[in-house]
């Protein structure tokens, strides 16, 4: 360990390069995973907070194009063990300035998931408003929604993005902008009740509807399928960029080194414990970067939630999983790349190290 330590103090620049290098690789994929986990985390929230089950249209990739008749809920009510049934519209639509918003209609009985911090839950022709959004909003007493004016009746709080930054109204106005019954249906359950029988059931109401424990729902989403596959992609390519950015900064370090390591091949040294010594070296620089990278990650996700221009829809999840991850993947990164150029000066003979050849 002493060794690796002075060695590296003794190449400066080459450590810095090297730092720098895994510091930004590893910072990016935190970045892009928690960025992408916390997309997911909170749609799949939203859908966990209010529903064992979720009734959408049947072959429909995409929440926000499914149409499902909401007269589905008197049906649904009367099976043994359903406590609740709600309905939720999802749409989008520019409020003043702002490019896109999202508009929830939904029933009043979901209303109590909203915690009002002013005013009122909407009555007709009103809309409750997320706190992000209203804090950027210049008329505070009223907002337009497609060609339609409606009063702000109240501000809520949600600790959900999505939901933060988003207008709520009554689902039979918005049923209406968006020319739907209902995006999906949510249904609570009794916990002792068999929720495969109730599924059962409830699709035996209709061809039209496809029914799931939300869970599953949330693991087969192809929404998020897209999101977790695009994140892979993407860390995948920071991944080998750093890896080639450690391999090139050690071929040169190991290239500069030759004399030295000719040396301790000399006065017998295996080559087992030079091989070691490159590779530990590098992986002291993988666990400081990682450590680099997740203080500068956390820091700079936090100045994204604060930032108002993204109205809290960027809200990043960073599990303790994913850190691990990073982690085993950092030192991987770092071993990996210096463990061809270790192994490239191990086969060199000694004499033409110290004569000072290239490798």
């Amino acid at each position: 360990m002493r060794t690796a330590l002075k060695a590296l103090k003794a190449n400066k620049l080459k450590t810095l390069l090297i730092l720098f290098s895994l510091s930004l690789s590893i910072c990016s994929i935190f970045l892009i995973s928690s960025i992408s986990n916390g997309i997911i985390y909170m749609y799949s929230s939203m859908l966990k907070n209010d529903g064992d089950i979720i009734i959408t249209q049947a072959k429909i990739s995409d929440t926000f194009f499914s149409n499902v008749d909401i007269n589905l809920i008197h049906k649904i009510e009367e099976f043994d063990g359903v406590k609740k049934v709600s309905a939720v519209v999802v749409g989008a639509s520019p409020v003043e300035e702002l490019p896109i918003v999202a508009v929830y209609g939904v029933t009043k009985n979901r209303f109590s998931n909203y915690t009002l911090i002013k005013g009122s839950y909407p009555k007709d022709n009103e809309v409750l408003v997320g706190k992000s959004i209203y804090d950027s909003l210049k008329n505070k007493n009223s907002i337009q929604i497609s060609k339609d004016t409606y009063k702000i009746s109240g501000v809520f709080r949600s600790e959900i993005g999505f939901e933060n930054g988003g207008v709520v109204l009554n689902i039979n106005q918005a049923s209406k902008i968006f020319n739907k019954s209902a995006s999906f249906l949510l249904v609570n359950t009794n916990i002792q009740k068999d929720i495969d029988f109730i599924i059962k059931n409830t699709q035996d109401l209709s061809n039209d509807i496809e029914v799931k424990s939300t869970n599953s729902f949330v693991d087969n989403y192809n929404q998020f399928e897209i999101i977790r596959t695009s994140s892979k992609l993407i860390s995948s390519v920071a991944f080998c960029m750093g890896l080639l950015s450690v391999v090139s900064i050690m071929s040169i370090t190991v290239n500069q080194r030759k004399s030295e390591f000719g040396i301790k091949k000399a006065i017998g040294i295996s080559t087992g414990r030079i091989i070691n010594q490159i590779v530990l070296e590098t992986a002291i620089l993988g666990f400081i970067s990682f450590i680099s990278a997740f203080f500068i990650a956390n820091i700079f996700l936090l100045m994204i939630e604060k930032f108002e221009l993204f109205h809290g829809y960027i809200n990043a999840h960073l599990s303790s999983s994913l850190s691990l991850t990073l982690f085993i993947c950092s030192i991987l990164m770092a071993v990996i790349g210096s463990i061809i150029p270790a192994l490239n000066v191990s086969k060199i003979d000694p004499i033409i190290l110290m004569q000072g050849d290239k490798i």
